[in-house]
């Protein structure tokens, strides 16, 4: 298999999570990539999208980057905030808080890195069946 990349760019509004969530799982579908990996990465680019709505603003740029090959799936999420993302203490009693302890706890690597004034967080998940 090659490697496959695209990108694509949405408004930082309420309904760029969701759409982030199926515009990533028709293109992974697309793809041939497994179920799994599919659904994981879709929940993982819903976290971190809501964070760049919830965190940066309204003002910034919102762009989705998406790369697979042989053994991985790598997703980019790039804003025009430096705001870095940080995996809070899990806490019972907040009703939000938990989007990069799912990133943390669900990709087999993850990280975010400065980009054009802005950042890039980006997460990778392992092609094949869970737990090989």
């Amino acid at each position: 298999m090659s490697t496959l990349q695209a990108s694509f760019e949405l408004p930082p509004t309420l309904s760029a999570p969701r759409t982030a969530r199926v515009v990533l799982g028709e293109l992974l579908n697309a793809w041939a990539v497994d179920s799994g990996v599919v659904e994981d990465a879709a929940m993982l680019v819903h976290e971190v999208v809501a964070n760049v709505v919830d965190h940066a603003g309204s003002d910034v740029a919102l762009e989705v980057d998406v790369v697979a090959a042989d053994a991985w799936v790598r997703v980019g999420v790039a804003d025009g905030s430096s705001i870095r993302p940080v995996v809070r203490e899990l806490d019972p009693n907040a009703s939000r808080g938990r989007g990069m302890q799912i990133v943390a706890s669900l990709a087999h690597r993850w990280g975010s890195e400065e980009r054009d004034g802005g950042k890039r967080v980006w997460f990778d998940l392992e092609r094949g069946p869970r737990g090989t």
